[in-house]
């Protein structure tokens, strides 16, 4: 069936909810309705119809996100969502086509999303490039470790969120451009990270902060929700539910974490979407009570293989021909000569030093992921003998990346 795409007016949002509310089995609440109009950028959103009715939807929000060596646009994109009724249909196909030529068209060189589903977005060419790991510490085996930073001139002040924003703002953006995949935070964005009513509170009690400082100002800040509860002896079991933490020094991440973990009435602190690298396992005497499991996280599609790949820095040196599938952005297939010395990606017909499908090429961009995996997994064709771990070790970065919020 012939489904028209194209951008919504904002008279049409409430459609929007309508079908985002169906298609992720979900209730909006008021305030969440808001705070969602307020990060949609209605110019650069896609809606198919049937007729008259809206069956499938998606939108790009609009962020600069670090990337290995500087900062680069990237198309957000999210509210991914098509009717029951019209699954099977090609919607989704067409209107994840469509994004991604008109990606293209602006001159963004890459795309990011969080899936809903892990099995979706790689036939549309994104690569799994970022993990994330969650955690759930019992307060009883948190000890720190002898050697754990200290400093005598921080102390932690406790405050009302909403006093303290332009603190989080603060430490946010000194703390942005150090690390992959983290990406600039709009005032409509901040308001969503900051909600505080039912909707957000869910079962926790309301949003609560911690701050560590000094007499030259703030670094760092924690966001957390404590969760009450007792055991049937009515002994304190409450939990900390750790929202987002971040420090512009090793001490002031470690007092932020020992505030959490010391807390009052509370038996252990539930820690979702932190970095795979989270400094935290080096501050625990015992790591394993960590209790990590590790999830996906941002996904990542090259639009412009040439214009990405020079636009990052590498870890190393090296100059190969790669040779790239891509089947949804035609542009981006045939072999290119990437030379990380001379800071160019051009088109050769040289003999490709190995194969890959775009989606790889995405799941290494942030620096988070070994290509040689790929390769031991069949998903890379290697031409020439150590060509795949010289390509792995120049696209290889540190501090690992991670996107660190949800959009």
């Amino acid at each position: 069936m012939n489904h028209p795409i194209r951008p919504i007016a904002e008279s049409e949002f409430p459609a929007v909810c309508d079908l985002l509310d169906e298609a992720f089995v979900s209730s909006w609440a008021p305030g969440q309705i808001e705070r969602f109009k307020g990060v949609t950028e209605f110019d650069r959103s896609l809606a198919a119809f049937d007729g008259d009715r809206m069956v499938g939807f998606t939108q790009v929000m609009s962020f600069d996100m670090t990337v290995p060596g500087g900062v680069l646009p990237v198309a957000g994109v999210s509210s991914v969502g098509v009717l029951a009724s019209h699954r099977r249909r090609g919607v989704l196909s067409a209107l994840m086509r469509r994004q991604l030529a008109d990606v293209h068209a602006k001159g963004e060189v890459f795309a990011a999303l969080y899936a809903s589903e892990a099995a979706i977005y790689g036939r549309y060419g994104y690569g799994r490039a970022v993990d994330n790991v969650f955690y759930s510490i019992p307060k009883h085996s948190s000890a720190f470790r002898a050697d754990a930073p200290v400093d005598p001139t921080l102390r932690l002040r406790v405050e009302p969120p909403e006093r303290a924003r332009e603190d989080f703002v603060r430490v946010f953006d000194q703390v942005r451009p150090t690390r992959p995949g983290l990406y600039m935070r709009t005032a409509a964005r901040w308001n969503a990270t900051l909600a505080d009513d039912d909707n957000a509170r869910g079962s926790a009690g309301r949003l609560r902060c911690v701050l560590a400082e000094d007499d030259d100002g703030v670094r760092g800040y924690a966001l957390f929700r404590v969760k009450r509860k007792v055991t049937d002896h009515d002994v304190p079991d409450g939990e900390v539910l750790l929202q987002e933490l971040f420090a512009v020094d090793p001490a002031a991440y470690a007092a932020l974490w020992r505030s959490l973990l010391d807390r009052d009435l509370c038996a252990r602190v539930f820690a979702a979407n932190r970095p795979v690298d989270d400094p935290v396992m080096h501050l625990l005497a015992e790591p394993r009570h960590l209790n990590a499991g590790t999830l996906d996280e941002l996904w990542i599609r090259l639009v412009d293989v040439p214009g990405a790949l020079t636009q990052r820095a590498y870890s190393a040196p090296v100059e190969l021909v790669v040779e790239v599938d891509d089947d949804v952005c035609p542009w981006n297939a045939g072999r290119w000569r990437l030379s990380t010395a001379k800071h160019t990606c051009e088109r050769t017909e040289d003999a490709p030093d190995l194969s890959l499908p775009v989606r790889i090429l995405g799941a290494g961009y942030l620096g988070g992921r070994s290509l040689e995996s790929y390769r031991m997994a069949g998903q890379i064709t290697e031409h020439r003998e150590g060509a795949v771990r010289e390509l792995s070790a120049a696209m290889s970065w540190s501090p690992l990346p991670w996107g660190g919020l949800v959009f």
